[in-house]
């Protein structure tokens, strides 16, 4: 019998221009962190394992925080732990490094605790939506292509910040639904004119109905033989031109996999906002959001009591 989907949540990132830990930060009226809110809509969903990533430097902190909440969680919570460290035989990690080695490598980290299992990966720090773990764990659960994966996209229109520029991946899609390629902009931001990218010091605008990538991933365990498989090689070639800051992203390997025709990746939609903390100032948006939708009825006042 298949195993059912694991939920695996990347919450091992630094935060660098949030300016703390807002893994653990709350937003919700019971101190709830995003997390929180994210593992509540999967559980909705189907999930009933979540994998959640951390580092070991933060694993008091979280563990005294949100790890005692989700102790009353309706779900079994299993830890990864992402250390720098954890390289392939033979690479060593450059002097001053201080940077974890990205999303591909968090995944990696996690593969025991994943154990075989079909699953989606999210970010611990981003709001999806209701509807994205829905569809997300209907297609993992009905998938039978060991080849077969799945993203939920988003317009880039609802996922911006006025705070400052975000990193977003842009989708290429074709006329099927399936995704082509995930072209990386690390410098997106919106303007009077409407929302633009920056390269080489140069603007070029993007429409607000964009499919980007929040990192809302569905893959087949199969995935984790073909990142561990290209890591190395990675690393050999992009140590020594950004010793510090390079990372391993979801993005390269999935679209290696597709030009490769070894995999394809169902392109999903959610009718949600994304919300999410980039910026400290972005927190009073995701706070009043989520009082809102409690104020509704969507969630309980208090997700574990």
């Amino acid at each position: 019998m298949a195993k059912k989907p694991v939920l695996v949540v990347m919450a091992a990132g630094m935060g660098s221009r949030y300016g703390g830990l807002k893994q653990i930060d709350p937003v919700g009226s019971q101190g709830e962190a995003i997390l929180d809110y994210s593992i509540y809509d999967a559980h909705q969903a189907g999930f009933e394992t979540v994998v959640i990533i951390i580092k070991e430097a933060i694993r008091k902190d979280f563990m005294d925080t949100v790890g005692k909440r989700l102790e009353k969680a309706p779900v079994e919570i299993r830890y990864a732990y992402q250390e720098l460290d954890k390289l392939p035989a033979g690479i060593t990690i450059p002097e001053g490094r201080t940077k974890p080695w990205g999303t591909s490598h968090a995944v990696l980290c996690a593969r025991e605790q994943i154990d075989g299992a079909p699953f989606a990966v999210i970010n611990a720090d981003d709001y999806y939506g209701k509807a994205a773990f829905k569809v997300i764990y209907d297609a993992l659960a009905s998938m039978t292509d060991p080849c077969g994966y799945c993203m939920v996209g988003y317009e880039l229109g609802k996922t911006v910040t006025e705070n400052g520029s975000v990193a977003r991946g842009v989708c290429q899609i074709d006329d099927n639904g399936y995704l082509t390629e995930v072209i990386e902009r690390t410098s997106i931001e919106t303007y009077e004119g409407g929302i633009r990218f920056q390269e080489n010091g140069e603007y070029t605008d993007l429409p607000a109905e964009t499919t980007v990538s929040m990192n809302m991933w569905g893959f087949m365990p199969g995935f984790l033989d073909e990142i561990d498989a290209r890591f190395g090689a990675f690393l050999k070639e992009a140590i020594p031109t950004n010793p510090l800051k390079c990372e391993y992203f979801l993005p390269l390997p999935v679209s290696q996999l597709i030009k490769e025709g070894k995999a394809s990746v169902k392109v999903l939609t959610s009718p949600d906002r994304w919300f999410g903390v980039t910026y400290a100032a972005d927190k009073p948006v995701v706070v009043a959001a989520l009082k809102a939708m409690t104020d509704e009825g969507k969630y309980p006042d208090g997700l574990w009591k």
